[in-house]
């Protein structure tokens, strides 16, 4: 286990989290086996792990009949399933939430993602879960859409820890910032602790390669100076997005604004690197792990992108490499007619749908099978 690169992470201040959940990995011993063998220190949900959950699955048969017989409809059954499954979780990390003082070990359950645009009913939803799930160590997962960047305002100064996620783009990621920041200075003023008001900011880097990319490649195509340009600048936008994301986040956490929460014991909002698993089969399965290794950040990654760090990942810290060639990165792009605010934008919008869809699917499966069980039943 000395070798085992997952363990090195932790030695050059990343943790890596598991993008991924689902009953019966909790229950067959397996995410206790992550975390005693590979050093996994948290673990994120969406609607569409969920989706797959439950849908490819027998191990919610029992609680989905027994909340049917109950009169429950699909969103109240969805509800029951996704708590347990993450109130599970959360007290397999949990001495390791104690044993960091609050720092590690959050699993996260993520609003309707149909309330994306609408911030008092993310509000109102972010409430419930929080005291629905009733653990220190869980993040209520809030959009950073415009409508979102105030309800994690709000939230962050009434002691709810957030992940902050469907982050794409650098201006937003600023406004994200914002918002952490003056909700901590807000919960302060009202003479309230900060200190294990956690919260992470989960900066999605694939996607961006996989919708920038087709757009270099016509370039390439048409042939000619462009054409050399984007061929330098392919497969580079994501990683340099981060990179200067991370820039970000040293300065305003460094900065004397900051100094005041933090001697309160506020900590750091973290970035999350989000969407680590690699979508080009061209460029390395451990892509968006190994270029993104630095202090005090989180890498959620899939299964499979788990598998493949554990069995050929070279942790080095990579960070904070590079960084002038991320700005020339961001420049160029600008210089071949592509604007990364409009990518990222389009981006936040279509993820958005992404989770809209699988919630709305999962939805027609519970119904589906609520209705059998009370089928059978009657």
């Amino acid at each position: 286990m000395k070798d085992n690169p997952l363990r090195q992470l932790e030695t050059l201040g990343q943790s890596i989290w598991l993008d991924y959940i689902r009953r019966d990995l909790i229950t067959g011993g397996e995410l206790r086996r992550l975390i005693e063998e590979d050093g996994l220190r948290g673990m994120t949900s969406n609607p569409s792990i969920f989706e797959n959950a439950i849908a490819d699955s027998h191990d919610y048969d029992q609680d989905i009949q027994a909340t049917a017989l109950a009169g429950r409809d699909a969103e109240a059954i969805y509800e029951t399933l996704s708590q347990r499954d993450v109130q599970d979780a959360a007290d397999e990390f949990r001495p390791l939430y104690d044993r960091t003082d609050g720092k590690d070990g959050y699993v996260s359950l993520e609003v309707n993602p149909h309330l994306a645009h609408d911030t008092n009913g993310t509000m109102e939803e972010a409430r419930r879960l929080w005291a629905a799930l009733s653990r220190p160590n869980v993040f209520i997962k809030v959009p950073a859409t415009a409508e979102g960047l105030p309800a994690i305002q709000q939230l962050i100064s009434e002691g709810i820890s957030v992940n902050v996620t469907l982050l794409f783009g650098l201006p937003r990621y600023r406004q994200v910032v914002e918002a952490y920041v003056t909700g901590i200075e807000a919960r302060a003023a009202q003479g309230k602790a900060v200190k294990h008001v956690a919260s992470v900011a989960s900066f999605f880097v694939s996607r961006i390669d996989a919708m920038v990319d087709p757009l270099l490649e016509k370039l390439i195509t048409q042939g000619g100076e462009e054409a050399d340009l984007a061929k330098k600048v392919r497969g580079q936008v994501a990683i340099a997005s981060a990179k200067v994301a991370y820039q970000i986040y040293k300065e305003i956490f460094g900065s004397d604004r900051f100094k005041k929460p933090a001697a309160q014991g506020s900590r750091a909002q973290r970035l999350l690197w989000a969407s680590t698993g690699t979508k080009n089969p061209d460029y390395s399965d451990v892509k968006y792990v190994e270029a993104l290794i630095g202090p005090d950040t989180v890498n959620t990654a899939p299964p499979e992108t788990l598998d493949a760090y554990r069995d050929h990942g070279e942790p080095k810290a990579r960070l904070e490499q590079d960084v002038a060639e991320a700005h020339w990165v961001l420049r160029r792009l600008a210089e071949l007619g592509i604007s990364i605010d409009k990518v990222t934008q389009q981006l936040e919008d279509e993820g958005v749908e992404k989770f809209n869809k699988p919630f709305d699917k999962l939805m027609e499966t519970l119904a589906q099978r609520s209705a059998r069980h009370l089928t059978r039943a009657s």
